[in-house]
């Protein structure tokens, strides 16, 4: 299965929601079973490596990290079968380029969260509390994406 995470600069939250993610099914030996990446819409960051604040929230909590950022494709949304958006904005950006076929499998991340739906809040303009409550949502929401998509 091909899984993408979407945030807006693909600097924050879509690489951190990709580490978690990678670092999950590895946890469960399930690795080789997904593709996984992230992107996002805007074109703000490209090639850029992850925000210092998203590695180092990442390494405080021991997942790897390591990311280039690119822009969402049409490719992108012909190639993933879950495309995972953190935000109501990107949301609407991305079911406007899909085909209507296509937007069945596109949702935003929370819709994971066993505390309730809602956006990630995107932590740029913030400081380091804003960066782990973004580490607490995606690591439940992945949490239990990863226990959906691994069920028999």
């Amino acid at each position: 299965m091909k899984v993408l995470f979407v945030c807006l600069g693909n600097i924050c939250r879509s690489p951190l929601a990709e580490a978690i993610f990678n670092w999950q099914i590895n946890q469960q030996g399930r690795a080789g079973s997904f593709q996984v990446d992230s992107c996002g819409t805007g074109n703000y960051n490209l090639g850029d490596a992850p925000d210092p604040r998203t590695v180092h929230v990442a390494f405080k909590n021991k997942v790897p990290i390591e990311h280039t950022a690119r822009q969402l494709t049409q490719k992108d949304l012909h190639e993933f079968d879950l495309i995972l958006v953190m935000d109501n904005h990107n949301l609407r950006h991305i079911l406007h380029l899909c085909q209507p076929h296509q937007i069945s499998k596109v949702k935003l991340m929370r819709s994971y969260d066993p505390q309730g739906e809602g956006e990630v809040p995107d932590p740029y303009y913030g400081r380091e509390k804003d960066f782990d409550e973004v580490f607490e949502i995606l690591h439940r929401s992945i949490n239990q994406l990863v226990e959906e998509l691994i069920q028999p």
